[in-house]
C-alpha cells in the first residue's frame, strides 16, 4: 500500500528494452536501472546524485552518434528547453538508435523549483514528429491517476491528525486504484464527441527511433 503505484509499471516497461550495449542514462541521479542497462553512463546536473558525469542535458559532452540507446526517465518536465534537450539526445544517438523516455502529465509539483512542464500524448507526438515513434503508452488509467494524486498528498504534505488521515488516504488510494474497470468510455471533451483513452494518465512512456 505504501509502494509508489507507478513504480512497477515503469519497471515492466523498461525491462522490455534491457540491453548490454553502452547506453546514456540522462538525469539518472539515484535511479536503479543498472540491472536493465549494466553498461550505462549516467549523467545528471546534480553532483550530489553521484552520476558518472555531471552535465546538463541541454549541452551533453558527447560526440555525435555515440550511443545506440538513450534513456531519459522523469526528466523532460524538468528541462528549461525541452526541444533543445530532445535535440541534444538526438545528436548523441546513432542513426537507428532509440530514445526511451518517460515524463509527467497529471501529476503534482515535484523536485521544485525545477519543475516546468507537463506533456499530453499529443504534445509528445508533436515534440517527436521528426522521429519514428515506436511506442507510446499511458502510465496509468484515469482512476489510477486519482489514486496516485492521493498517494502523493500523503508523501508531500503534513496534515492535521497526520497519521490517521494519511492512513485513510492510503486506503482510499488503494481502493481507487482497483476500480478502473468501472470506466466504459472516456472522451476528449465534455461534448463526448470523440473517444479517448486514459484522459487523466499520470504520464507517458514513449520509445522513438532516430
Amino acid at each position: 500500500m505504501f509502494q509508489k503505484i507507478t513504480r512497477n509499471r515503469l519497471e515492466l516497461f523498461l525491462v522490455k528494452y534491457r540491453s548490454v550495449d553502452k547506453i546514456l542514462d540522462v538525469g539518472s541521479g539515484g535511479s536503479s536501472y543498472h540491472r536493465f542497462f549494466p553498461n550505462r553512463i549516467t549523467v545528471d546536473i546534480d553532483p550530489g546524485r553521484k552520476p558518472s558525469i555531471v552535465a546538463d542535458v541541454h549541452d551533453l559532452p558527447f560526440a555525435d552518434n555515440e550511443f545506440s540507446i538513450v534513456l531519459c526517465t522523469e526528466v523532460l518536465e524538468h528541462t528549461k528547453d525541452p526541444r533543445l534537450a530532445v535535440g541534444e539526445m538526438m545528436r548523441v544517438l546513432k542513426k537507428g538508435g532509440i530514445l526511451i523516455l518517460t515524463t509527467r502529465f497529471v501529476y503534482p509539483l515535484h523536485d521544485t523549483p525545477h519543475d516546468y512542464w507537463r506533456f499530453t500524448k499529443y504534445g509528445l507526438q508533436e515534440l517527436f514528429k521528426q522521429w519514428t515513434i515506436l511506442e507510446i503508452q499511458s502510465e496509468t488509467q484515469s482512476f489510477s491517476a486519482l489514486a496516485v494524486l492521493i498517494q502523493r498528498l500523503v508523501f508531500q504534505t503534513n496534515l492535521y491528525f497526520n497519521k490517521i488521515i494519511k492512513g485513510l488516504l492510503l486506503v482510499s488510494a488503494y481502493i481507487i486504484n482497483k476500480v478502473n474497470f468501472l470506466i466504459v468510455n472516456e472522451y476528449g471533451s465534455i461534448k463526448k464527441d470523440n473517444l479517448e483513452e486514459d484522459i487523466m494518465s499520470t504520464g507517458y512512456y514513449i520509445v522513438v527511433k532516430k
